[in-house]
């Protein structure tokens, strides 16, 4: 299966191209970048495929990260997504940030459990906790930061994530100590493609898994009555 992947719900714009018969990724690029992901997002997915080789036409489906994320940065990769699906014909599936965080994790070692942890200000993280086998143990969600030490209690995990270096700093207060912290501006593109190949088109869509409303709420108070 070939997959084309993409990514923009964090702090980069990445695009992978993902042979899963060979297990290899044939082409990747990714730029780091906390805005500009609308602007950057086409010209690096033209330059990726090109590199690897391949036409739309030829590939087998289209994977793009859901979040939770930057809200703007979300829609540029879903939109991108869907409309290279609609444009070759091919399927489009969703991957959270979150799984995408564990993923290399779970498949280096997935006997020890993983907190993957996304800053969601307001001393809030984005969350979801994987045990034994990368079975999921609490599900994606917004919590504060004292809630998700609670939520991870069970054993002594390895932390991902772009908030991974604020619950080790919590953890140290109550004198528990991480097996790893991999502090990361946004998940390996690598892994978003592995997990297209093998993510459940039917339970997998390119929507956006926001958890929260945005910050910006419209004023009702600007709203002009009608005559």
């Amino acid at each position: 299966m070939l997959v084309f992947a993409i990514d923009t719900a964090l702090e980069a714009c990445s695009a992978a191209m993902f042979d899963s018969e060979r297990n290899e990724i044939i082409a990747r690029e990714s730029i780091p970048m906390a805005r500009g992901h609308a602007e950057a997002l086409m010209p690096l997915i033209a330059r990726v495929r090109e590199q690897s080789g391949y036409d739309f036409s030829q590939i087998d489906r289209i994977a793009v990260t859901t979040g939770p994320g930057s809200f703007t940065g979300l829609r540029v990769g879903i939109a991108a997504a869907r409309g290279l699906a609609l444009a070759s014909g091919k399927p489009v599936v969703g991957l959270s940030t979150l799984s995408a965080y564990a993923a290399p994790l779970i498949a280096a070692d997935a006997t020890l459990p993983v907190v993957a942890a996304i800053d969601a200000r307001h001393d809030h993280v984005y969350l979801q906790v994987f045990g034994t086998g990368g079975r999921t143990l609490v599900s994606p969600r917004v919590v504060p930061v004292a809630e998700a030490l609670r939520l991870s209690a069970g054993g002594t995990p390895r932390l991902v994530g772009t908030a991974a270096n604020v619950l080790a700093v919590a953890w140290g207060v109550n004198e528990k100590i991480p097996v790893s912290v991999e502090q990361k501006p946004a998940p390996d593109i690598d892994w978003v493609a592995r997990l297209g190949a093998t993510a459940d088109a039917r339970t997998s869509p390119a929507k956006p898994l926001y958890l929260r409303a945005p910050d910006a709420q419209p004023q009702n108070a600007a709203h002009l009555a009608r005559r």
